[in-house]
């Protein structure tokens, strides 16, 4: 099993990759400087959760707050939809790949844009929005007091009748389903090999990238522990924070082990 320099242990055959590299590793954070462009990359690839959010916003009138936008994944398509978007991120890494996209944007999307750098579990922006969405099942960075936070936080946030649309990840528990699964995917101008560790009702789940091709000198690679958030515990959380839930929509599976599920709430009255 290989180490992280933040302490995390990686398991798997990514723990062997990285414990053969050594002091060659450069570790870096999946929402930094150097891993921002990496997670751009990796996300830009699923596509099926933006075409379910913008068929059911169709139906919900008003502007859209994005959640968790970093560099724009929903708030690109959804300003090319003729929304009016607050776009609202904590990575000020994140926030720079979304200005630099609205920069080369026409102007007439990029005016109906707002960002704002601040904390999805705790935010006031004193207006409301017709939806908020937070995709990219990006509720797993919180913590169970940050989702609390959360919920408070769209609520205060929600115009009358408007939506909560979020999504998480359902994983594979079969004894039969291995532990560790490898894909290779191309970015904008690089490869990279992608390990995900899980184990059958293990808490979280553990993402490690590399580069594709590993060349002499220091190696980049990005790693991070990411939370196993079940639709029926948030479903749970959602009833008892206040919200009605609508609809649970599965989305097409992105991986080997794994599909996304698009939750819609409204708060309830």
């Amino acid at each position: 099993m290989g180490t992280i320099p933040n302490g995390l242990a990686i398991p798997g055959r990514a723990g062997a990759l990285l414990a053969e590299l050594g002091d060659r590793v450069v570790r870096c954070d999946l929402y930094d400087e150097v891993g921002a462009p990496v997670y751009h990359d990796l996300v830009g690839k699923e596509t099926y959760e933006v075409r379910e959010l913008l068929t059911l916003l169709r139906a919900i009138p008003g502007s859209v707050l994005d959640l968790a936008a970093g560099s724009g994944r929903l708030t690109m398509p959804l300003l090319a939809s003729r929304r009016d978007v607050t776009a609202l991120e904590l990575s000020g890494s994140m926030l720079k790949l979304l200005a630099a996209r609205l920069d080369a944007a026409p102007a007439a999307l990029r005016n109906r844009c707002t960002t704002v750098q601040a904390d999805m579990s705790d935010f006031t922006l004193d207006r409301e929005f017709g939806a908020v969405v937070l995709g990219t099942t990006s509720i797993s960075l919180l913590n169970a007091s940050g989702r609390q936070g959360l919920y408070e936080s769209v609520r205060a946030h929600l115009a009358p009748g408007g939506r909560f649309l979020l999504s998480t990840v359902a994983l594979e528990s079969s004894d039969t389903a291995p532990a560790e699964t490898e894909v290779e995917f191309t970015g904008s101008d690089r490869g990279y090999r992608l390990f995900e560790y899980w184990t059958a009702g293990a808490e979280s789940r553990t993402v490690t990238i590399f580069p594709a091709v590993i060349e002499e000198g220091p190696v980049e690679v990005c790693t991070t522990s990411i939370r196993v958030l079940s639709a029926e515990l948030l479903e749970e959380e959602l009833r008892s924070s206040g919200f009605a839930v609508r609809s649970r929509h599965m989305l097409p599976d992105p991986g080997a082990r794994h599909h996304n599920v698009l939750l819609e709430a409204e708060a309830a009255a």
